[in-house]
């Protein structure tokens, strides 16, 4: 699901037990990959073609909350975390199952790039009272309760949303909530390498690895403890190659290109939202490349995070290489 395979571990419960919570997370997921689809029928994608012909669309409560949310990371990154670039994205072809070695038309991606199609291009109707802000907040559940808004449109028909960079990470929040609400307090939630921990496992932390972006296996490992979450974006599971270039689905808003010069960005998050920080805020890192890295986690109140950049180096903050054990002791690193 999420266009990437999912596991669920869960340690310490029978297994009757351990399956029907397991069974319960899986439909929690299928709901939520029918809600954010960025193509296929879906909510979110319905309000995308309204978005298109300039027209408003009902939005329920919890979509219009996860795109509130996400419109506060977007201005938190200063823009670098923007999933209304998704017809950018859809233009280098990544809104397919298949990604096929071709460069976009040049006129109609430098039009979208024109445009500047941005979170903050979204307005929720009614607006709330003047002086009121209208905050996506948790609820018990795991869900975020929606503001006022009962419906949505953009000034901008260029926004067409893709929630690849937030979606994963909200369904490990979750299901983190589901589990709990099932009394399974030691798990580990793994979405195509957004991984959070419950509890542990057993007498010793969740053991996990942040894999290699160029070799088979991890290229290092840490401990997990209850609450924590890493998320890694990287350009070596959606991308195609093309004249001996690697074009990655990860696009620079500001460019409209595919981003160079990084191979995979990893944070370390923790807290009551550390899915869905452990997926959004990787990518602002990710674009920023390895001169504005830095810059970009503190933003994001990262402090635990890596880069690994084009020639193989790993840098990282002082508070990740405490973490971490790399698989190879010679790895180049550079602690910033």
């Amino acid at each position: 699901m999420f266009g990437t395979l999912v596991e669920v571990s869960v340690y310490g419960e029978n297994e009757a037990r351990a399956k029907q919570a397991v069974a319960s997370v899986m439909q929690e997921f299928q709901r939520l990959h029918k809600l954010l689809h960025a193509w296929q029928p879906s909510a979110l994608s319905e309000l995308n073609t309204a978005i298109a012909r300039g027209e408003s669309s009902g939005v329920m409560p919890e979509l219009a909350a996860i795109l509130q949310d996400a419109a506060q990371l977007f201005a938190q990154s200063d823009g670098l975390f923007n999933p209304a670039i998704g017809g950018m994205v859809q233009l280098w072809g990544f809104h397919a199952d298949e990604f096929k070695p071709a460069l976009p038309d040049g006129k109609l991606l430098a039009a979208l790039v024109a445009a500047r199609p941005r979170m903050s291009d979204i307005v929720f109707l009614p607006s709330p009272p003047a002086g009121e802000r209208t905050v996506a907040l948790p609820l018990s559940g795991g869900k975020l309760e929606g503001g006022r808004g009962e419906s949505a449109r953009s000034s901008n028909k260029a926004v067409q949303l893709d929630l690849g960079g937030y979606a994963k990470g909200y369904a490990l929040d979750r299901a983190a909530a589901l589990l709990k609400q099932q009394s399974v307090h030691n798990a580990l939630i793994n979405i195509g390498g957004n991984v959070l921990a419950m509890g542990q496992h057993g007498t010793r932390a969740w053991r996990v690895g942040i894999q290699h972006p160029r070799a088979s296996g991890p290229i290092a490992t840490l401990e997990l403890q209850d609450g924590e979450a890493i998320g890694t974006s990287g350009d070596y599971q959606h991308y195609f190659m093309l004249g001996g270039k690697r074009f990655c689905h990860l696009i620079d808003p500001r460019t409209g290109q595919p981003v160079q010069g990084v191979q995979a960005v990893t944070v370390l998050t923790r807290g009551e939202r550390a899915g869905v920080l452990s997926d959004a805020t990787s990518k602002p890192l990710f674009v920023a490349g390895s001169q504005g890295w830095r810059d970009a986690a503190r933003r994001m109140n990262i402090t635990e995070a890596l880069l690994i950049d084009d020639s193989g180096a790993v840098h990282l903050t002082t508070a990740m290489q405490k973490r971490l054990e790399f698989t190879d002791k010679s790895t180049p690193q550079w602690v910033e």
